[in-house]
């Protein structure tokens, strides 16, 4: 059944949930993940694929990319991670997730292909398939049996040794590069933009969001290296915020798209539609036909749950994954746009990620803090070392006032406080990762009285 099928998966080695991620080629083997694919009669070469990597916006610009295909009515499967609730939320046709009986169904046909290499694995000590593996192959075996025009593939972490970078695609999209898995991934921009780019194939066209001169440079040299042609944003596309969730679409030497309306909030979310239009031109050029009112109605109608998810009801919540200080300066900017009002922070961080910097990022706007920690990953941060971290940077950059720091010892316990201390007219905001997002957003959901 479908939790027999689950807790076989979530059995395997899974780095989304150990207290750290290792990034090495005996771990992440892409060989390993070619002998799966193989096994399983190369689902990755029988459907066109767009392969999206980026440090953040990357879900963004998939599903924004995937809204706009559907719209022009071609049957589109979307892998993502990580999952909020669920884990059919990784597999997507057509917005619509895979169902408990589909994700039993082929996990049955991929499984014996799994334990066939774990057999050859233990006879020369080489660890077996990983989670990320096995489902990046079910994404691809599920998308061809049910007859997909294109797949729209969203790298896990980093790109050159991720599971998903044994697709040839049509299209290599590159989001936009910041500091983030920095212990895996490098400490520079130009190192986190070299392990991003191993996704760039020869001669498959790249589109890249990357504005800052440094990795877009490493970019550049390597799409030059593989002889790809190479569409950046701030030379062939460029988008302006107009507020209100509506760009305008530049694309200089040839006609913009004006006044595109955006499902997603914020300034950042029109840049990774700018990101998705840019594919669609690139797609067009290869003969697929995706009309303007296709990527209108793509765009305005494209949600993505955790992305300043907004729930209706008093006080506002907005429910956000914001778990870098890209997306927490993101999360911060928006807010400040959308909501004047007194403003109260729940968070709870992993243990790899840079707590300083986010808290840096979030204390200039936020009028009460209460830390927490997820109970369901090792990766949490305790909530009395968050808790010093946000008190520091709140001294720091609010000199001028005092803000409040509690300590929760739960998301529900975080969540019910929030809403005593925050009044009608305020808002809380939700952040810090995607852990905390997946405990607490059915939890305001069911408060609300949404199912």
């Amino acid at each position: 059944d479908r939790d027999a099928a689950v807790a076989w998966l979530l059995s395997r080695i899974n780095y989304e949930r150990t207290a750290s991620i290792p990034y090495g080629e005996r771990q992440l083997k892409l060989d390993r993940m070619r002998q799966l694919a193989t096994g399983l009669g190369s689902p990755d070469r029988a459907v066109p694929i767009v392969h999206v990597a980026g440090t953040k916006g990357k879900g963004s610009t998939a599903v924004m990319l995937a809204a706009m295909l559907t719209a022009a009515g071609y049957r589109t499967g979307l892998f993502s991670s990580p999952h909020i609730e669920r884990l059919e939320e990784r597999f997507t046709i057509d917005g619509r997730h895979i169902t408990g009986e589909q994700l039993v169904a082929v996990v049955e046909r991929v499984r014996p292909v799994v334990e066939e290499i774990d057999r050859r694995g233990r006879e020369v000590d080489e660890p077996g398939p990983t989670f990320f593996d096995i489902t990046t192959a079910l994404a691809l075996v599920f998308f061809v049996e049910k007859k997909c025009d294109l797949v729209i593939l969203e790298v896990g972490l980093g790109g050159r040794l991720d599971s998903t970078n044994v697709c040839l695609p049509v299209v290599s999209v590159i989001t936009s590069i910041s500091l983030d898995h920095t212990k895996q991934l490098g400490t520079t921009l130009a190192s986190i933009a070299r392990e991003k780019s191993g996704i760039i194939k020869p001669g498959v066209p790249v589109v890249s969001g990357v504005v800052e001169a440094e990795p877009r440079e490493v970019i550049a040299d390597v799409a030059r290296e593989h002889g790809c042609r190479l569409i950046e944003r701030g030379h062939d596309f460029d988008f302006a915020y107009l507020g209100h969730q509506q760009f305008d679409y530049l694309r200089p030497g040839r006609s913009s798209l004006l006044g595109i309306e955006v499902g997603l909030t914020g300034r950042h979310q029109a840049a990774n539609a700018s990101v998705a239009l840019a594919v669609v031109d690139e797609l067009i050029r290869q003969q697929w036909e995706i009309g303007e009112q296709d990527r209108r109605q793509g765009l305005s109608g494209a949600r993505l749950p955790g992305r300043f998810e907004k729930v209706p009801g008093t006080p506002a919540v907005v429910i956000d994954t914001a778990h870098n200080l890209a997306s927490a300066e993101a999360l911060a900017t928006t807010l400040a746009e959308e909501f004047p009002a007194p403003r109260t922070l729940v968070v709870a961080c992993s243990k790899d990620k840079d707590i300083l910097a986010i808290a840096g990022a979030l204390a200039p706007v936020f009028d009460r803090v209460i830390v927490t920690e997820y109970s369901d990953n090792p990766r949490a941060v305790p909530p009395s070392q968050l808790a010093k971290v946000f008190q520091a940077a709140l001294t720091r950059e609010r000199r001028d006032i005092q803000v409040p720091v509690e300590v929760a010892q739960s998301p529900a316990e975080a969540w019910r406080r929030a809403q005593e201390k925050t009044p009608a007219n305020g808002v809380i905001g939700i952040a810090g990762s995607f852990y905390l997002a997946g405990e607490l957003r059915p939890l305001v959901l069911a408060t609300r009285g949404f199912t």
